[in-house]
């Protein structure tokens, strides 16, 4: 049987008027990678700010290995053993690259060295963050969350902006991440990545889970292809 490392029950989040989660259920098995897709405004990324502690849910109970996280702090739940990313990176510009990931080590430079090298950054670890590239930006938003030793780790859209290339090499290091133990949830708009990937795919629209299955399922739903895709997907 394999183990649950995540279960999400009846998530619900408002602001205000809002209805931005509405009973969303989510179970994510350890060493797994779930994507999460859905049109923008979805709630794809509030449901990681509530998984992650950033927002507290208007209801519903969020257990990670089997404890209750939903009152917890941000820095509590992250030293339990869950990391993120964010859509929006917000590095320390004026530190280099292996400064940055030294924050996230608490100082250990030998762990950050081996996040950097395993992201493919080493030639630019003496690099300030402001004048990397947009992908490399990226790839040490990745490295930063490595390097919290998660058990769990929460990707949101790493490869929006970035060119086929750059995709490509995105999946293979998230398949390399899954191979180390890392189990992921991953909110991606890049399809065929996330289709290539991801073992199972949840969707969500206006707040609410419309589909989940395996990335072929997914990709002929009438349902999310109505709200989402806009085409068949050719898996």
């Amino acid at each position: 049987m394999v183990e649950s490392l995540l279960e999400c029950k009846a998530v619900t989040k408002r602001f205000g008027k809002l209805l931005a989660l509405d009973n969303v259920d989510l179970t994510i098995s350890k060493g797994e990678i779930v994507g999460l897709i859905g049109p923008n405004g979805s709630g794809k990324t509030t449901l990681i700010n509530c998984i992650s502690g950033f927002y507290k849910p208007t209801g519903g109970v969020i257990t990670f290995m089997g404890k209750n996280i939903v009152n917890l702090k941000p820095y509590s739940i992250c030293k339990m053993g869950i990391a993120r990313t964010f859509q929006v990176p917000k590095p320390f510009l004026r530190l280099t690259v292996l400064e940055n990931v030294m924050v996230s080590t608490g100082g250990d430079r030998d762990f950050a060295l081996k996040c950097i090298e395993y992201t493919g950054l080493s030639e630019v670890k003496d690099v300030q963050a402001r004048n990397l590239t947009f992908h490399q930006i990226r790839l040490m938003e990745v490295a930063r969350a490595l390097a919290l030793r998660p058990k769990l780790l929460l990707i949101d859209e790493i490869m929006s902006g970035l060119n086929p290339t750059e995709i490509d090499a995105s999946i293979k290091l998230i398949e390399g991440i899954r191979e180390t133990g890392i189990t992921i949830l991953w909110i991606e708009h890049v399809m065929r990545a996330i289709m290539k990937v991801a073992e199972r795919i949840v969707v969500l629209q206006e707040g609410r889970k419309i589909a989940e299955g395996k990335p072929e399922e997914i990709a002929n739903n009438e349902k999310v292809i109505a709200a989402y895709l806009g085409e068949r997907h050719i898996i």
